[in-house]
């Protein structure tokens, strides 16, 4: 199974299916359901902080620390914090 962009996981879990083809226990998955079921019912405190949440979990996967650093701040954000450069870069 092929998965790729940000729907490809749910798409993946949804089926019951792992990426290299063997099912995903029930238990597993009832536990994902119960905990993003509590998730989505969770009040946010801005579109763009979770935006900005978002793009800093992700990028690091991307972007050097410098160059999301720089991002964020061209864009209109604050720069990365201490406390997302030690849990992302270190």
């Amino acid at each position: 199974m092929a998965i790729a962009g940000p729907g490809g996981v749910d798409a993946a879990i949804a089926s019951g299916i792992d990426l290299d083809g063997t099912p995903i226990p029930a238990e597993m998955i009832a536990l994902y359901t119960e905990v993003m079921d509590l998730e989505s019912q969770r009040a946010r405190s801005g579109v763009k902080k979770s935006m900005r949440n978002r793009i800093v979990k992700t990028g690091s996967k991307h972007f050097d620390q410098a160059s999301l650093d720089a991002r964020l701040k061209a864009a209109g954000w604050d720069g990365l914090k201490a406390k997302e450069i030690a849990f992302f870069y270190s």
